[in-house]
């Protein structure tokens, strides 16, 4: 900091009468210390709106946010939608297929085979119990309701509220002999998906079956259990 000594008198009525010299000096000194003072504020001024403001000029900073503002805001393009929804696309030479089971008194079962809704309350034909869905490889992909499967056929199957309160002995012995390890577990309202082959063998990496049983602490509905489901993509040529 400069500190600029200025010493200033001022006239009396008892300091006797100054000559033409005298005030002119004054007056001049007085001046040198404004024009000082003035030049420091100038100076400091400056200094501080330096610091302020950035390196980079005042339109070239203008036209960086103008920039910035007329950019478009780039976007993840929206994923490619897959067979039966799936993450993911299958591998070539094989069928997806979707099993959700039902969940709580209004989400019905569903079946999905190649993208063909199978089974589901939009085509009005998932019920209460046990549904299968049949797709015969011998004569391309389609549905029967049919309690017998032809040879090479999957079954696709998926329960809704009660699945086990009506299920024969000689239904789940069927259902048994086709692999399922859960047929004879099941309880009232528990979800259930399994898939199975007749005349011909899965791929050993494939999820055949799961289920979840009503517990009224884990629930996901008042009542039922949340929906359960598996997925997944299988060879067009069975083996």
């Amino acid at each position: 900091m400069i500190i600029a000594p200025c010493s200033l008198k001022l006239l009396g009525s008892r300091v006797p009468p100054a000559s033409a010299s005298q005030v002119a000096g004054t007056t001049g000194a007085f001046k040198a210390c404004v024009l000082v003072f003035a030049s420091l504020c100038a100076w400091y001024g400056g200094y501080l709106l330096a610091e302020l403001i950035p390196d980079a000029p005042l339109s070239s900073t203008v036209y960086n946010i103008r920039s910035i503002i007329k950019k478009p805001v780039l976007k993840a393009p929206a994923p490619r939608r897959q067979k039966c929804d799936h993450w993911t696309a299958c591998p070539p030479n094989t069928y997806a297929y979707r099993l959700l089971s039902g969940g709580g008194r209004n989400n019905y079962a569903k079946v999905c085979f190649e993208d063909e809704l199978l089974i589901g309350q939009k085509i009005g034909n998932a019920a209460t119990g046990i549904n299968i869905a049949i797709v015969n490889y011998n004569s391309g992909p389609m549905t029967e309701f049919i309690q017998s499967a032809p040879p090479k056929s999957l079954l696709l199957m998926v329960t809704h509220d009660n699945g086990s309160t009506r299920l024969k002995e000689d239904a789940k012995n069927a259902i048994e002999a086709l692999g399922s390890k859960e047929i004879r577990n099941m309880r009232s309202r528990s979800s259930w998906v399994f898939i199975a082959a007749k005349g011909f063998e899965l791929p050993a990496e494939i999820q055949r079956e799961k289920i979840n049983h009503s517990d009224d602490k884990k629930n996901g509905y008042s009542g039922w259990p949340a929906e359960i489901q598996i997925e997944g993509c299988i060879p067009k040529e069975p083996s």
